[in-house]
């Protein structure tokens, strides 16, 4: 059974709950049948995330994914994705390798069908399995809290050329399978860059839901 934690996460990835919008404690407690504990424990974890932020006058409200927070998001990506590769071209084992293959096959088929959440699950998948296959557990740690945000980043870019991402993606994965570390350093950073562009240009369009016309169409 799904906690309103992971409800209230998976409803903002996925675009259930739009930037911007006004989250009312009282209200999230009556729809998912619970005290206003879990709520306000759920609401206090997704702002560690920066997935919500608290506004004066206007309370909780679904973080906004501004061009600033790309560039920010994307700084950080190709630091650490990029310490990821490489360390996971260096430790990689046998079942490691198997999780990257699977990730990436799920990948494949998610493209193939076309469908935007599926896409963003499994690119971020993968993501997170490269970061698992690195065998630092630090960077695992610092990894895990982003993993929500870059699938909702995924799913907010759609428009990018995703046969692109899965090409560059099984490039990635054969450096790493060589055990190529500088190489599979290489290709992430190029990987991570080139999503950079596009992504801070489709995000110069994102328009932000005004929270006070939200709270009247919930009234009505």
């Amino acid at each position: 059974m799904s906690t309103v934690y992971e409800t209230l996460k998976e409803h903002i990835v996925e675009g259930v709950l739009q930037p911007g919008e006004r989250l009312v404690e009282r209200d999230l407690a009556t729809e998912h049948g619970v005290s206003r504990i879990p709520v306000r424990e759920a609401l206090r974890r997704l702002e560690a995330e920066r997935l919500v932020v608290v506004v004066p006058r206007k309370g909780v409200l679904v973080s906004p994914f501004t061009p600033a927070d790309v560039a920010d998001f994307f700084d950080v990506r190709e630091s650490l994705e990029v310490l990821a590769a490489r360390l996971a071209a260096g430790r990689a084992d046998q079942e490691a390798l198997a999780r990257l293959r699977a990730a990436l096959a799920e990948a494949d088929a998610a493209t193939a069908r076309g469908e935007a959440g599926a896409i963003a699950r499994a690119n971020a998948g993968f993501h997170s399995a490269v970061v698992a296959a690195s065998g630092n557990a630090l960077l695992v740690e610092l990894m895990g809290p982003l993993e929500a945000r870059l699938r909702w980043l995924f799913r907010l870019t759609f428009e990018r050329d995703q046969a692109r991402q899965c090409a560059e993606h099984h490039e990635l994965f054969d450096a790493i399978a060589a055990g190529a570390a500088e190489r599979a350093a290489a290709v992430a950073l190029r990987h991570v860059v080139s999503g950079r562009t596009p992504s801070l240009e489709l995000a110069a369009g994102w328009t932000a839901i005004d929270p006070d016309e939200v709270a009247k169409r919930r009234r009505r």
